[in-house]
């Protein structure tokens, strides 16, 4: 049977706008990657991982060491050979009881209007996705692009699986999950260095301690970039 006109529903242009948050400094009050390992091996590990990684940590830090590496080998002295399974549990479990102990009540507030707009939100980080999309999935998020670890075996390897998103890499993920289907208008929020890149391709950006968050416009009114 054919279908009428007005069984179609044409989706409204602001239904396409998008919403980059990132998450560490931005939706969280402190680093969630060092809090989710403290939390999940204990201090004492937690401690001597930092030992074992500290040549590549300094390294990061004095611009002499890839942070992609340093966080490797961190995770690698942590939680190298932890089974799937078990990580993701511990995942889970910190996204349900701890992380949102971190969560920024102003961020939330700003999630929230965007979802009442009916804005599609995307939460781009260099933090692992491994307990990021939990917590992603509970505050109402379309997709999570975040760091991806590896495993082998059924087992993490220590190394990563995907590119770190920080940065530039930031803005490569954004476009590859856009496509061909560029929003008319995108708001990104952050706080750092590793978020210049993805708050120079918005249309309304909001860097935390630099100005007051944008008003989210009606779509008519976004930036003339397009």
């Amino acid at each position: 049977m054919p279908v009428s006109s007005k069984q179609v529903q044409v989706p409204s242009k602001t239904d396409r706008i998008v919403a980059a948050f990132d998450f560490d400094g931005t939706i969280s009050t402190s680093d969630s990657l060092r809090d989710f390992v403290r939390h999940a091996v204990g201090p004492g590990r937690f401690a001597l991982g930092l030992v074992r990684a500290s040549p590549w940590l300094l390294g990061m830090f004095l611009g002499t060491s890839d942070r992609a590496a340093a966080k490797a080998r961190f995770l690698a002295a942590t939680l190298g050979g932890v089974t799937q399974p078990k990580l993701d549990e511990m995942a889970r479990e910190y996204a349900e009881t701890r992380l949102p102990l971190l969560i920024r009540p102003d961020m939330l507030a700003r999630i929230r209007e965007h979802q009442q707009r009916g804005h599609r939100l995307v939460m781009v980080s260099a933090s692992p996705a491994l307990y990021l999309k939990y917590w992603a999935s509970t505050a109402g998020f379309d997709t999570v692009l975040a760091t991806e670890l590896e495993f082998r075996d059924g087992r993490f390897s220590g190394r990563l699986a995907s590119p770190n998103c920080w940065g530039p890499q930031k803005v490569q993920r954004l476009q590859q999950w856009f496509g061909n289907d560029r929003p008319p208008s995108l708001y990104a929020y952050g706080d750092s260095r590793g978020d210049r890149e993805m708050l120079a391709l918005a249309d309304h950006a909001w860097l935390r301690g630099s100005a007051a968050m944008p008003e989210i416009d009606a779509w008519a009114k976004s930036s003339a970039k397009r």
